[in-house]
């Protein structure tokens, strides 16, 4: 119950895993609905028809909760294995880029790697800011 490698917007991990990136103020792309979602916006997003959490993360900036962005991340890769994981910001790239980066370190991905992969495998304008590519820099898998 994953997405398909060739979808709109998705990511596809080392590992296999697939999430999918997006921006919120653009129309949802055809075919299936997430089922579950993680909003990265600096206000409570919209109501939607599946399970999601809010992450606090204003534009251009950092989550306000470095711990519980840990968290949701760790529990989003964790879902992805076997469910739709969707990662949306406003726009689909900053914020999400820096989250999907996020993702790739914890599915294996040298942290000092990871916006570079995400930029070559989805979208290359990905992690916007350089405190996003600081923050991932900084991102590691949980044990390390």
């Amino acid at each position: 119950m994953t997405w398909e490698p060739d979808a709109p917007g998705v990511l596809c991990l080392p590992s296999g895993r697939l999430v999918r990136g997006r921006g919120l103020r653009h129309p949802l792309p055809p075919g299936p609905t997430a089922t579950y979602g993680v909003h990265l916006l600096g206000h409570r997003p919209p109501p939607v028809d599946w399970e999601s959490t809010w992450l606090r993360w204003p534009d251009f900036r950092l989550p306000a909760d470095a711990g519980r962005a840990r968290a949701v991340l760790v529990d989003a890769w964790r879902r992805s294995a076997e469910e739709r994981v969707e990662v949306a910001c406003a726009g689909g790239r900053g914020r999400t880029g820096t989250a999907l980066a996020c993702l790739a370190v914890l599915d294996g991905v040298p942290a000092a790697e990871a916006v570079a992969y995400v930029r070559r495998a989805y979208d290359r304008h990905a992690v916007e800011t350089p405190w996003q590519k600081r923050y991932v820099r900084r991102f590691t898998a949980p044990g390390n």
